[in-house]
This record gives C-alpha cells, sequence and structure tokens, in this order.
C-alpha cells in the first residue's frame, strides 16, 4: 500500500475518512461535523500522515468498496479490505473479527459476540472494543445490537442516530423480521 497518507472522500453520510500505512488501512472515519473535525479524528493518535490526492489502488478500492455500502448499491462485506491491526490488542481484533464475518444487512448483539468468543460474561468488553473500532464501517460495529434488538451505543458522530440510519441502508433484519424500518407488510 505504499510509504502511509490519509484521504477524506464523499459518502452517501457524509465525508469519511481513511489512513493507509504499509500493512494496510490503519484507521477509517465515518463523518463528523465538518471535513476538518472528520481528518482530526482519523489521525488521532497517528503518527504524520500526509494528505494525499490519488491513494494507491488497493486504498482507492476501500474507498470505493465503503462509498458503494453506505449508498445502499453494495452487499460486500468489505472483507477483502487489508487492514493493519497492530495497534489494536488481540481482544480487540477477535472482536473484529466477528464483527467483520456479520454480513450486511444482518446484526448480532453483544452477547452474541461474546458468547462466540467463548465467554457471555464478555458483553461489556464487546461493547467497549467495538466503541473503540477505528475500521467502521470497514469492521461494522453498527450491525452489533444490544440484548432486545435495543441500539446499544454508537461511538461516530450522530451516535445512535447514525447506526441505525446505516443499518437503514443496509435493509437490516433482525433474526427473521422484515427490514428494520419497514412498514407492516398488512
Amino acid at each position: 500500500m505504499g510509504e502511509g497518507g490519509h484521504a477524506l472522500f464523499h459518502t452517501a453520510i457524509g465525508v469519511c475518512g481513511i489512513a493507509w500505512g504499509p500493512g494496510g488501512v490503519v484507521a477509517v472515519q465515518l463523518p463528523e461535523a465538518d471535513a476538518a473535525r472528520t481528518r482530526a479524528r482519523l489521525l488521532k493518535g497517528l503518527a504524520p500522515l500526509p494528505e494525499v490526492a490519488r491513494p494507491p489502488a488497493p486504498v482507492q478500492a476501500a474507498i470505493e468498496g465503503v462509498q458503494a455500502l453506505l449508498e445502499g448499491r453494495s452487499r460486500s462485506d468489505l472483507r477483502e479490505i487489508e487492514l493493519d491491526m497492530s495497534q489494536v490488542t488481540p481482544f480487540q481484533r477477535a472482536v473484529y473479527a466477528i464483527a467483520r464475518a456479520i454480513p450486511p444487512g444482518q446484526t448480532r448483539t453483544y452477547g452474541e459476540v461474546a458468547h462466540e468468543l467463548g465467554d457471555p460474561g464478555l458483553s461489556r468488553a464487546v461493547g467497549q472494543a467495538l466503541g473503540h473500532n477505528p475500521f467502521a464501517p470497514i469492521v461494522p460495529c453498527h450491525r452489533v445490537l444490544a440484548a432486545g434488538a435495543r441500539s446499544g451505543g454508537f461511538s461516530a458522530s450522530g451516535g445512535v442516530a447514525t447506526k441505525l440510519r446505516m443499518l437503514q441502508i443496509e435493509h437490516a433484519q433482525i433474526g427473521g423480521a422484515p427490514g428494520l424500518f419497514d412498514a407492516d407488510p398488512a
């Protein structure tokens, strides 16, 4: 992926950002109040990375995948995008791997993710790991809900409203129910 850099790009929900290094994508940022805030949050805690007008092909492909997902034009799970997880803990990596396996339009609960990790008591830790997710929506933390199909938290700008909007774009289903936001067919 080259030396590294960052870029901002437009999506259906606002201006997002992406940063990368030799090992892959190091961060993705969902929209903040404006482009400057999106850039600042994207780069927080990262080594200085120059803004790049023409990202390398793998990064451009990642941008296009995120754009398509957020426009509802794609059902891709974006798992082909190489992520550099060297700055996250082994527990976070395990949580993110499970979240990445949730297809668009489907959801899991924090408890289900914890159970898949082998300890149902880890629900809160799963929520904390997802709250620190530096790769949203490539690691689709918006697809993980609280028990009882409640939205749970969301750390992106707009909070839960952004999470619900992303689920609506994906025509998310909870269990066997019709789309999360579809009207009753009656």
